[in-house]
């Protein structure tokens, strides 16, 4: 038989059984054994792995860690010890038994802390970028396509709202001045050209407005946050972060 007839029936029986053994879920878990085995380091032979009563696949849609019986949710857990929990190695694609998944010498929740991604030895960058949602009055921050988490806000009140649509971070103050209010707006991120992310308001004297207009729109068009979060927030987030403010 001619050497290239050859080649493509070899690929064209390959090729298949490689797809089904891609599709084989052994235990019947709704997991295929080459998820189990590759990505989420589990046993394909049984539908329950910690042995705690839930399958392996009903546990993860819920959040929970199929590894321990003990009922530890996956953002809990960090089984290699790089400073990046389970439920992030699986979200971000890297290896939650490998500390160090692309092989760089830097660990995988070093990569993520400096927005690097962790699959890939690269020096890859992921993008940043902040999502508003107006309706719930809170704020989430994303890597590339992962949430990392979300903070209360208070954005504007109905007769001062706050800007729909889709703005960049132009400036940052670590205290910025209101003639408008004439208050101090600190960790001050500037958007849509008067608009602006910051901390709870401060007036000359000192007093700082009340946390509890937190999750209530009463600025003047503004997003403010917590003393707890807006300095982390103003620390984590470059001028050209896109920003995303929704209803």
């Amino acid at each position: 038989m001619n050497i290239f007839k050859k080649i493509i029936l070899i690929t064209l029986i390959v090729l298949p059984l490689t797809a089904m053994a891609a599709d084989i879920d052994t235990d019947g878990d709704g997991l295929s054994d080459e998820q189990e085995i590759s990505k989420y380091h589990l046993n394909p032979y049984t539908a329950d792995t910690d042995g705690d009563g839930f399958e392996d696949n009903v546990e993860l849609r819920n959040g929970y860690s199929p590894h321990f019986s003990a009922g530890k949710k996956i953002t809990d857990v960090d089984q290699d010890n790089d400073g990046l929990s389970d439920g992030l190695e699986f979200a971000f694609g890297s290896d939650l038994k490998n500390p160090d998944t692309d092989g760089d010498s830097f660990s995988d929740g070093l990569e993520i802390q400096n927005a690097y991604d962790p699959s890939n030895a690269g020096a890859v960058k992921l993008e940043k970028h902040l999502e508003v949602y107006l309706s719930r009055q809170r704020l989430a921050y994303f890597l590339g396509r992962v949430k990392l988490g979300e903070f209360i806000i208070s954005s504007g009140k109905s007769s001062t709202p706050t800007p729909k649509g889709e703005w960049v971070i132009e400036k940052k103050q670590d205290k910025a001045w209101s003639k408008l209010a004439g208050l101090w707006m600190p960790y001050w991120m500037s958007f849509n050209g008067v608009y602006a992310i910051h901390e709870l308001p401060e007036w000359p004297d000192g007093t700082k407005e009340g946390a509890d207009h937190l999750g209530i729109p009463v600025s003047h068009g503004c997003i403010r946050l917590s003393v707890d979060f807006a300095k982390w927030l103003y620390d984590w987030t470059p001028v050209g972060t896109k920003l995303v403010v929704k209803q």
